[in-house]
């Protein structure tokens, strides 16, 4: 089930008439980190998911489609048995 966004106006929008509206990307770390510090998130997204470093959130995310992201999961299952 996909998280619901909370859209908020852009700060960067002023007065405008014609603003943005931007919904915060929800991040979470897998259940599987434990308590290291050196892993990835992950923020689910209606085309795909998004992955982030958590010792570097500020650099930036990299978003993958659905398709490339459900093949990923794939693979990490069939290898993890």
């Amino acid at each position: 089930m996909e998280p619901t966004l909370n859209f908020r106006k852009s700060s960067y929008s002023g007065q405008a008439p014609n603003y943005a509206e931007v919904a915060p990307l929800r991040f979470r770390t897998s259940s599987h980190s434990g308590q290291d510090q050196n892993c990835l998130e992950v923020a689910p997204l209606t085309t795909g998911a998004a992955l982030r470093d958590s010792k570097h959130p500020h650099h930036g995310h990299l978003t993958f489609p659905a398709t490339e992201w459900d093949a990923f999961l794939t693979a990490a299952r069939d290898h993890a048995l």
